[in-house]
């Protein structure tokens, strides 16, 4: 909040911000739009749900004649909101029910940095803790690590301690904040540092979620930490990030099909509102006019000059690119080093296959697209007997120019557990949806796979083709396939750049274009984002690890396998289907 300028509060903020949207004085992106203008219509066509104007003033006086900034130019000085934060307080604790309980329960804010997000979040976690009427409210600023947990946290003490009234009813402490006319805390809470266990959350303050590893254990146990209190409420704020696979890629897509679904009504949540500022497309970077759909503060609270700076940089060294797309206008990216960036990576559509009975299928329930592929060809990376192995299947239909993939993944069952830890990797969450199987032991036992691929022929009808290998290590199990599905089916792939070089650019073509159809697999999206390549001096190219070990590519590697063979069988392949 910049602007300590007061101008008269619009009688309504969310149908004030509307109209400055709707009348293109106001520039967001497509699913801030859809956000506003659904809470414009509820407010217009009440339902269970109704618009209070008293109950949002009650928040919006609360920062404007409480909350101090604590820091910089406008240290000392009273907050002024905004008429994009005015809106976005009020749809949170205006709406509520004939009872007075607010229809809110999660509020998730993703916004570029420098946008005033940590100190919006620290006004709305000193407001549950003051003056929501709460008792006994318990307030957290969480994050899986503790320096991260404690910067809301420290916004909001030097708030406190900035304002007089606030003071008076509250004693700032070293790692709290303490009510006593209410039983009230406000904390910082890590789960580094913290026991999460006997949580009676009133308000939880999640920051920069895009940083969190193994980030869904500490959001559970906060969500469940709720249930005990008659409105609480999540609050979630968040620059974009490279971390993929973890609770942000989780979050982010709920949220996106909570704003689809104000359209299509596929998917509905009345109680999460989320707001997300963005850019509507990877390519808007360099459009200044653009710039402000993932920054609704430039030019009060963020900088322009400064943007503009980092945005001409980038036209001079494309490397700076990935960062400022994820940090100044909120697109998820792939580390720096990566292969593909997300948006090449990213492919939501989905596809089902019926067994012979149509009594089982593969793929999500509400995929529209339904699938009866006769032949595919296969693609397996083994690994060692105790990393993660992969494989799958690629196939085309006749009435599709399209490469749809399944895929299907395998850990020691002795291993789970430690490498959740360790790895900080969700393969308990992907093994519960069926997209990872656990082999008995503590080694991955390759007959499991031969079992899989004999699943897809003998439920489904699905015939292989062929299948490529890497034959390091894995001509026994081979041998069995060899014996199982016939001696030509098995294509041993060699490794390097002579074999891979013109392969790859082509897949990665071909997933840029979201030709590849992975059925919206998370696990085949991290490995995917976890790869990076390496290049010789004639530009030949093939798959590399990052730098971090525990950032699996073998579902790249098994793709590239199968995408290798079809490359090379691919008019006989196409006589066939």
């Amino acid at each position: 909040m910049a602007s300590t300028t007061s101008s008269k509060p619009a009688e309504n903020p969310i149908l004030a911000y509307w109209a400055e949207i709707s009348a293109g004085r106001e520039t967001v992106g497509k699913k801030v739009r859809a956000v506003y203008r659904k809470l414009a219509d509820d407010v217009e066509h009440p339902g269970r749900w109704f618009y209070s104007q008293e109950r949002a003033e009650h928040v919006l006086r609360f920062a404007e004649e409480y909350c101090h900034h604590s820091k910089g130019k406008y240290g000392g000085k009273k907050v002024r909101l905004e008429l994009w934060e005015r809106a976005a307080l009020a749809a949170v604790f205006g709406f509520i029910d004939d009872e007075g309980i607010r229809k809110y329960q999660v509020f998730a804010l993703f916004v570029g940095k420098k946008n005033g997000k940590s100190l919006l979040s620290s006004i709305i976690g000193n407001y549950m803790l003051f003056a929501d009427g709460e008792a006994g409210p318990e307030v957290y600023a969480v994050a899986t690590k503790r320096d991260q947990a404690k910067i809301i946290w420290e916004e909001a003490r030097r708030m406190v301690r900035k304002s007089p009234a606030l003071l008076r009813r509250a004693r700032t402490l070293v790692a709290e904040i303490l009510t006593d006319f209410n039983n009230g805390k406000f904390k910082p809470l890590a789960s580094d540092k913290d026991t999460l266990d006997g949580l009676n959350v009133s308000c939880a303050l999640m920051d920069e979620i895009h940083q969190w590893k193994a980030g869904r254990d500490l959001y559970d146990v906060i969500a469940d930490g709720v249930a005990a209190r008659e409105q609480p409420l999540i609050v979630i704020t968040t620059t974009a990030g490279t971390i993929r696979g973890d609770i942000y890629d989780e979050k982010y897509e709920e949220f996106t099909r909570i704003i689809e679904g104000y359209e299509n009504g596929k998917y509905t949540d009345d109680r999460v509102l989320p707001i997300l500022y963005e850019l509507d497309s990877r390519n808007e970077w360099s459009d200044p006019a653009c710039w402000k759909k993932a920054n609704p503060g430039l030019g009060t609270i963020k900088n322009l000059a400064t943007l503009a700076e980092k945005v001409e940089r980038c036209k001079e060294n494309p490397r700076l690119l990935k960062n400022v797309l994820c940090k100044e206008f909120n697109i998820p990216e792939t580390t720096s080093e990566s292969w593909l960036t997300f948006e090449e990576i990213r492919n939501r559509e989905t596809f089902r296959i019926p067994d012979k009975h149509a009594e089982n299928w593969i793929g999500p329930e509400d995929a529209e697209t339904i699938l009866r592929p006769r032949y595919a060809i296969g693609g397996v990376d083994l690994s060692s007997t105790t990393d993660l192995t992969a494989a799958k299947i690629i196939f085309q239909v006749p009435e599709s120019d399209k490469i749809f993939v399944h895929s299907m993944y395998w850990l020691p069952e002795d291993n789970l557990e430690r490498r959740v830890k360790e790895d900080k990797i969700p393969y308990d969450f992907w093994h519960e949806r069926g997209l990872v199987r656990l082999s008995r032991g503590n080694k991955i036992d390759p007959h499991d796979v031969t079992l899989w691929f004999r699943e897809l022929w003998e439920q489904y009808d699905i015939f292989l083709y062929a299948i490529g290998y890497d034959e390091w290590g894995a001509e026994m199990w081979a041998s069995e396939m060899r014996q199982t599905f016939g001696a030509d089916t098995m294509i041993p792939v060699r490794q390097g750049v002579k074999t891979l070089s013109a392969p790859m650019k082509a897949l990665g073509a071909d997933l840029a274009s979201h030709r590849i159809v992975y059925n919206d697999n998370p696990v085949d999206e991290w490995c995917l984002a976890n790869t990076t390549y390496e290049e010789d001096k004639n530009g030949n190219i093939q798959p590399k690890k990052t730098n971090n070990p525990r950032r699996r590519i073998d579902g790249a590697a098994a793709l590239l396998d199968a995408y290798t063979v079809l490359s090379q069988k691919e008019d006989e392949y196409k006589n066939i289907i």
